[in-house]
C-alpha cells in the first residue's frame, strides 16, 4: 500500500479497533479518532490522498458535521460514512454534501476494503495523468478563480477554447476540486461517436440486444456514476445523439439497449468545444435546448498567444519533463530560442509547445536548446497578443511585463508589444525606466 492513511472516526473504541485491524491486515495505514475535535486536528495535517471513514453519530457532533466542515475548509479528501440501517436515509443525505458512499456497519467487513481499493484506483489514475503546471499569468489566474467558484457545485460547465489549449485539463481541475473528487472521471471523445454507436456507448446494452452483442456492456453513464462525465468536443455529436442525450439529462435516467427497465444516474456533466455553439444553433447543427442543459456556467480558455507570460515558464516545465522521459540533460534555452518561443503564434497552443519542446530536447540531448533544435519559424500571432499597448493607464505595466519576458532584450520586447524600438525607448524614458533595463 502507498502512503495513504485511513482516518477512522468512531467513538466506540472496540469497534474502532475492529475496523482499524481489518484495514491493517489488508495493508492500509490507519489513524484513530474517537471525537470530532480529534478528527479535525488530524485532518489539518492530512495529505490530499488520505481517506476519511467516519461514524454518523459522535459524542461532540456527527459525521455530516465533519464533512461539512471539511468542504468549507477546502479539504477534498474522500469521505465514507458508516451507519446503522435505521439511519441510511441520513447517510444518503450526506452524499449531497460530497461523501463518496455510505456503508451499513453490518456490511463493513465485506464492503469497506473493496470500496477503498476502488477509490485508490481512481486516485492513482488521476496521479498518472500528465503533470500539471501551475500557470501564474493573469488570464489563467482569472480562470482558476472561476474554477474555485463553480467546482464545489453540481452545475454543468461548458468549456470553450481552441484545440490544444487544455480544455480537458480544466475539466479535471473542476472534478478534482469538487465534491466528486475520488469518484470516476470519464472522458468521451464525441467526435469519434457515430449515431449508430452512440446509444450503446453512452447507455450500454444487454447481451443479445443486437447482432454481435455476445455479452453485456456498461455505458459511459454507468462508468461515471457518482463522478463526472466529460463530453469533449460536444459540438461534433450527431443530431440524433443530441436528442438522445438531452432526454437522458432532462430525466436523469436512461435505458440500456435491449433492456426493459430504466436506470437512474448521478453524474455531473462537463462539456467542451472549440466552436461557437450559438452559431451552430442558428445553423441548425446543434440543439438549443441541449445547449441550455450544458451551459449553466462558462469557462473560456484563451489561446497561448494571449498568455505571453506563461510561454517561457511552460517551456521550462516541458523541458524538465522531457529530460526525465528521454533521459536527457538539457539545462535551458539560448537567447535566440527564447525570442523564437515568445514571437511564435502557437496555432496548436500548449499542445504544440509541448511537442516542440520534447523534440528539441531530444535533438539537443545536453546543454542549451538552440533555434535549430526547436525547428520553428517565427510567425506573427493571428490576433493581438496580450502585451499590446492600449492606454496610458496600462502601458507601463505591459512594457514591464514584455521586458521581463524578453529578459531585458528591448528588440524582442518591442516585437511582443507590436511597436518599434524607437517607440519603446521613448516609453522607457517617459516611465523613468531608461536605465533599469540595459540593452543586451
Amino acid at each position: 500500500m502507498d502512503k495513504t492513511k485511513i482516518i477512522v472516526v468512531e467513538d466506540n473504541i472496540v469497534y474502532c479497533e475492529f475496523v482499524c485491524n481489518l484495514l491493517v491486515r489488508e495493508g492500509f495505514r490507519t489513524v484513530q479518532a474517537f471525537h470530532l475535535s480529534t478528527a479535525k486536528k488530524y485532518l489539518q495535517q492530512a495529505a490530499d490522498g488520505d481517506i476519511v471513514v467516519s461514524d454518523l453519530r459522535l459524542p461532540d457532533g456527527n459525521g455530516i458535521d465533519l464533512l461539512r466542515w471539511m468542504r468549507k475548509e477546502g479539504m477534498m479528501q474522500p469521505f465514507i460514512i458508516m451507519t446503522d440501517y435505521a439511519e441510511v436515509h441520513t447517510a444518503v443525505e450526506s452524499m449531497k454534501l460530497g461523501s463518496l458512499d455510505y456503508i451499513p456497519k453490518q456490511l463493513v467487513e465485506d464492503k469497506l476494503v473493496p470500496l477503498l481499493r476502488s477509490i485508490l484506483k481512481e486516485l492513482s489514475i488521476g496521479r498518472s495523468r500528465m503533470p500539471v503546471f501551475s500557470r501564474d499569468g493573469s488570464a489563467f489566474q482569472a480562470i482558476m478563480k472561476r474554477i474555485r467558484l463553480v467546482a464545489p457545485t453540481d452545475m454543468s460547465v461548458l468549456i470553450f477554447g481552441e484545440n490544444g489549449t487544455g480544455k480537458e485539463h480544466i475539466a479535471h481541475l473542476l472534478h478534482d476540486k469538487g465534491k466528486r473528487a475520488g469518484r470516476p472521471f470519464v472522458a468521451v471523445d464525441c467526435g469519434s461517436l457515430t449515431k449508430e454507436l452512440a446509444p450503446s456507448a453512452f447507455f450500454g446494452h444487454i447481451r443479445g440486444a443486437f447482432t454481435g452483442a455476445d455479452s453485456a456492456k456498461k455505458g459511459y453513464f454507468h462508468e461515471a456514476e457518482g463522478g463526472t462525465l466529460f463530453l469533449d468536443e460536444v459540438g461534433n455529436l450527431a443530431p440524433e445523439t443530441q436528442q438522445m442525450l438531452l432526454r437522458a439529462i432532462q430525466e436523469r435516467r436512461y435505458r440500456p439497449i435491449g433492456d426493459r427497465t430504466d436506470k437512474n444516474f448521478n453524474v455531473r456533466i462537463i462539456a467542451a468545444t472549440n466552436e461557437d455553439l450559438e452559431k451552430a444553433v442558428n445553423e441548425k447543427r446543434f440543439r438549443q435546448d441541449l445547449l441550455y442543459r450544458l451551459y449553466d456556467f462558462e469557462i473560456t480558455v484563451p489561446p497561448l498567444r494571449d498568455c505571453q507570460e506563461d510561454i517561457i515558464p511552460l517551456a521550462e516545465f516541458f523541458r524538465e519533463i522531457a529530460n526525465q522521459e528521454l533521459e536527457c540533460d538539457v539545462i535551458g534555452f539560448d537567447g535566440e530560442t527564447r525570442k523564437t518561443l515568445l514571437t511564435h503564434a502557437w496555432p496548436g497552443n500548449v499542445r504544440e509547445l509541448r511537442q516542440k519542446i520534447m523534440g528539441a530536447v531530444l535533438q539537443a540531448q545536453t546543454g542549451l536548446v538552440t533555434k535549430e533544435h526547436l525547428e520553428l519559424t517565427v510567425t506573427r500571432a493571428a490576433s493581438p497578443v496580450n502585451f499590446a499597448l492600449r492606454n496610458d493607464a496600462e502601458d507601463k505595466e505591459r512594457v514591464l511585463r514584455a521586458l521581463k519576458q524578453a529578459n531585458g532584450n528591448r528588440k524582442v520586447a518591442a516585437e511582443l508589444l507590436g511597436i518599434g524600438r524607437t517607440t519603446l525607448y521613448n516609453k522607457l524614458e517617459e516611465y523613468g525606466l531608461k536605465y533599469k533595463f540595459q540593452q543586451p
